[in-house]
């Protein structure tokens, strides 16, 4: 089994569970209040709060903690300032790693981060220290439903993605940032339920890890992504023979 996929499968997998644990709420509510205050309220006006809104009601959120998020963000009611930090830094095997996180308390938030790399085998880096090996793109993630990879496949590179993958009956599609919109109303407007769609960062290039090394990367990822928070981790890493 390809690293790529293991990981998009493992990742599948506890988000269900941090769904369950509500924990994926609270990620989404940060994400929420981020996008409204930087771009406005209004949905229809502010495309990345739409995208975030959108997400939100896939993960079944109720509209009135959407809402009051919203608020606390414009300020018709009393919420935490939040800060947008990305952290870089290298796992065990000299694996590259970028960190996004949302905090009301960026000296917390780095010591935090900065201890779980130390403690799991891995060191927090400079600004700049890694995130040239990343690039942005857009990811759309969904169950098979009723199209086939063929029919997908026809349907999403004619809106001009780059690429799908089909894992345990999930389709992952790839875009360029500029394309990742269309293609995101192109899967919706066909009838498709999409489970999630993000901007996320992609390795350029991936640095094989397996046994004991793949074991200890996987540990420190998952300690770094239980930080409450935490919204995002990336890894350069391809993991190969990992149970």
């Amino acid at each position: 089994m390809s690293g790529h996929s293991k990981w998009a499968t493992t990742k599948r997998k506890k988000a269900a569970i941090d769904a369950k644990r509500g924990k994926v709420f609270t990620k989404l509510i940060k994400e929420i209040t981020v996008a409204a205050r930087q771009g406005g309220g209004d949905p229809d006006g502010n495309p990345r709060l739409r995208l975030v809104v959108d997400n939100a009601k896939a993960a079944n959120m109720p509209m009135d903690n959407i809402e009051r998020a919203i608020k606390k963000a414009t300020g018709e009611l009393e919420g935490a300032a939040y800060l947008e930090l990305t952290y870089e830094g290298y796992g065990p095997g000299g694996v590259a790693i970028l960190v996004e996180s949302v905090t009301d308390n960026k000296n917390r938030t780095v010591a935090e981060i900065r201890h779980l790399f130390s403690k799991y085998g891995g060191a927090l880096g400079e600004t700049g220290s890694v995130a040239w090996m990343f690039e942005r793109k857009g990811v759309i993630s969904l169950p098979q439903q009723e199209k086939t990879e063929d029919e997908m496949m026809e349907l999403v590179l004619e809106a001009g993605a780059e690429n799908l993958e089909l894992e345990e009956e999930y389709f992952e599609i790839t875009t360029a940032p500029e394309d990742f919109e269309n293609v995101r109303k192109t899967v919706i407007n066909s009838g498709l339920n999409v489970e999630n769609a993000n901007l996320e960062w992609r390795a350029k290039n991936t640095v094989e890890a397996s046994g004991e090394t793949a074991e200890k990367l996987m540990k420190l990822i998952e300690m770094i992504e239980d930080n409450d928070d935490v919204q995002n981790v990336y890894a350069n890493a391809d993991f190969i023979d990992v149970e």
